[in-house]
């Protein structure tokens, strides 16, 4: 019994050690100016020829008629990454002068615009989804949702 205790003690011991070091490291890479563990933007040059190819791999698919090329462009269109730019990140120095009650409500009021931001993209690109498959033929509306279901799984490790 005293020997299980032993090496359970042990172990912990071992366990926490090895968090604290690899705690300690990003704190020594985050202050270098090292890389850390976070959300790492996609190169906007690489999300538009990502969204270019996925999108000719799609009207191919479809075989969109000149008929359908409204439909079409705004569909692409309502579908392309929104660009980021400086102006919509809030500046941490001025957020690190704020009194903590202030800068919460500062972030808050950050986080509910981007949530309508997103909320208003989102929409419009379901619209534009809409007005696309209203616009297509029986055989291209199956062609588009069985893509919709090869597609469901992407990114997840599917």
């Amino acid at each position: 019994m005293k020997t299980t205790y032993k090496a359970l003690v042990f172990a912990a011991v071992l366990a926490g050690a090895g968090a604290a070091t690899f705690a300690a490291q990003d704190a020594n890479q985050h202050q270098d100016g090292g890389p850390r563990a976070e959300h790492r933007q996609m190169d906007p040059k690489k999300m538009e020829e990502m969204h270019a190819k996925r999108s000719a791999e799609l009207k191919e698919k479809l075989k969109i008629t000149p008929a359908q090329e409204g439909a079409w462009t705004s569909f692409t269109a309502a579908m392309k990454p929104p660009a980021r730019d400086a102006a919509q990140r809030p500046d941490r120095a001025e957020l690190e002068k704020l009194p903590t009650p202030e800068r919460l409500d500062k972030m808050r009021a950050l986080r509910t615009q981007h949530m309508n931001d997103m909320a208003a993209a989102m929409d419009k690109r379901d619209q534009a989804t809409k007005a696309l498959y209203a616009a297509l033929s029986p055989e291209q509306q199956k062609t588009f949702d069985s893509l919709r279901s090869e597609n469901h799984g992407r990114g997840h490790g599917k």
